[in-house]
């Protein structure tokens, strides 16, 4: 059983209240999704972040295929870290963390994803030609749209 990792560091010239209201607000996953994602939220994003909530969208990862997502939001510090993980989904595991820290001039975002494919072997030959290549796309794709809508850090 592999299990991968990706991390990812962004920094941002906006508050911490600005960064964590922005990110930890499930609809704004949209915003920083690309289009091709197909990404839709189906249920549980009509409240504030909270440990416990289960969130259900449509995506659209590979191949124009549709599928379900489900994660739960498992732990929840005001203006520190969340996490999300897969309940349902494309993934045989998916933990996502999320960091937040003060830095002068702005905040430091931090992203921990562990993941494994399935298929088994199979999954394994895909990930370095499908999944990571998508993966490292999609992160990009966020850094660059945050970066168009909150500016770039100095």
């Amino acid at each position: 059983m592999r299990i991968y990792t990706l991390h990812t560091k962004q920094n941002l010239p906006i508050s911490i209240s600005e960064a964590w209201d922005f990110l930890s607000n499930p609809k704004n996953l949209k915003t920083i999704t690309p289009d091709y994602m197909g990404f839709h939220i189906l249920t549980g994003a009509d409240k504030p972040m909270y440990a416990g909530q289960i969130i259900q969208y449509i995506v659209t990862p590979v191949l124009n295929i549709r599928t379900k997502w489900v994660t739960e939001i498992t732990h929840v510090q005001d203006k520190k870290y969340f996490v999300d993980e897969q309940r349902f989904g494309p993934y045989s595991l998916w933990h996502h963390k999320h960091f937040l820290k003060e830095i002068p001039g702005g905040v430091e975002m931090e992203d921990i994803v562990d993941y494994k494919i399935p298929l088994g072997i199979i999954g394994q030959l895909l990930h370095p030609f499908l999944v990571k290549p998508k993966l490292n796309e999609i992160f990009e794709y966020r850094k660059n749209k945050l970066i168009e809508l909150f500016g770039e850090y100095k």
